[in-house]
């Protein structure tokens, strides 16, 4: 394999696949590293892309790969990226192999990865009763008693938002609420429901809950759950390159996905404080890889002056 590239895509979920089928089609040597562990591994479906609703992740990718696979110039290699240097025109990128690799441009398509669930029960209904985006799993949980586990506006939001599914749910806090006064008073208007014990454990049967107890001893059927996740930027290597970041740790980008260090870009959900469906986040992958092209031809013409 010729271990000098056009890009390099950090990250194979669906924003740096998306990109690497784009610069394919360019005609770009691209190369997509990914260890092989996306953030949805624990969904049983992926909703809300058009002619793939219903899919399975796993099922997702080897579609998108084998398509991609059409293009000669691109290359997948399953490792972690573990250190990249250089800039723009240059970089070199060390993986935990060993391996390194040359590229002219960097895509980081690094996603978001969970920090560890510190609710007992919440990890063996992740995916299967408990969700944390109502857009991609409200349909399956629709018109059932379910509970909402935030606090804060984010609690409220999810309130807000999760009744066009169902309008039997209660919001458990997991301790305080975080609150003013005047949101207290707006959920009480709505006859919303709401507990600020801690949480004591989820019991579930196969995956699928049955009911969460609460510190207090106060029980709360429900057959779904939807949360609020603590997430964390898929990857530090964008930050130790020197991208800029937000207070909220994505990536600062244009809308080309074009951080604030030359020739690297960023799509995906490292990139945006809102967490999309897999559609947006394969779209922004999209838009990122016609920023990179056309970033590349520009240079490549401007060679050829006289």
């Amino acid at each position: 394999m010729n271990q000098r590239f056009d890009v390099a895509i950090i990250g194979g979920g669906p924003a740096g696949l998306n990109a690497a089928l784009v610069l394919g089609r360019a005609r770009k040597d691209v190369l997509v590293i990914d260890e092989g562990r996306p953030h949805n591994r624990v969904t049983r479906e992926s909703h809300g892309f058009l002619t793939r609703d219903g899919i399975k992740p796993a099922e997702f990718r080897r579609i998108a790969k084998e398509q991609i696979l059409a293009y000669p110039s691109v290359h997948f290699a399953e490792e972690t990226a573990t250190a990249i240097e250089g800039s723009d025109g240059n970089f070199c990128i060390t993986t935990a192999a060993g391996t390194t690799y040359r590229s002219k441009k960097l895509l980081f398509a690094v996603g978001m990865k969970d920090l560890p669930l510190d609710i007992d029960g919440l990890t063996e209904v992740y995916g299967k009763s408990a969700f944390v985006c109502p857009y991609c799993d409200g349909w399956e949980l629709r018109d059932q008693p379910l509970a909402l586990i935030a606090k804060g506006p984010r609690a409220l939001h999810l309130a807000k938002t999760i009744a066009g599914w169902s309008d039997t749910y209660t919001i458990l806090t997991h301790g305080g609420d975080e609150w003013t006064d005047a949101e207290r008073e707006e959920l009480r208007q709505h006859d919303v429901p709401f507990y600020t014990s801690p949480i004591l454990r989820i019991e579930s049967v196969e995956g699928m809950v049955q009911r969460i107890v609460l510190e207090d001893g106060t029980i709360v059927p429900c057959t779904g759950i939807f949360f609020a996740p603590k997430l964390t930027t898929g990857s530090d290597l964008p930050k130790a390159l020197g991208c800029e970041v937000s207070e909220t740790g994505t990536v600062v980008v244009d809308a080309l996905g074009k951080t604030s260090v030359p020739g690297v870009y960023c799509a995906g959900d490292a990139a945006t404080p809102h967490q999309y469906q897999v559609i947006a986040a394969a779209a922004l992958g999209a838009a990122a890889a016609a920023g990179i092209n056309g970033e590349l031809l520009a240079e490549a013409w401007d060679s050829k002056r006289r």
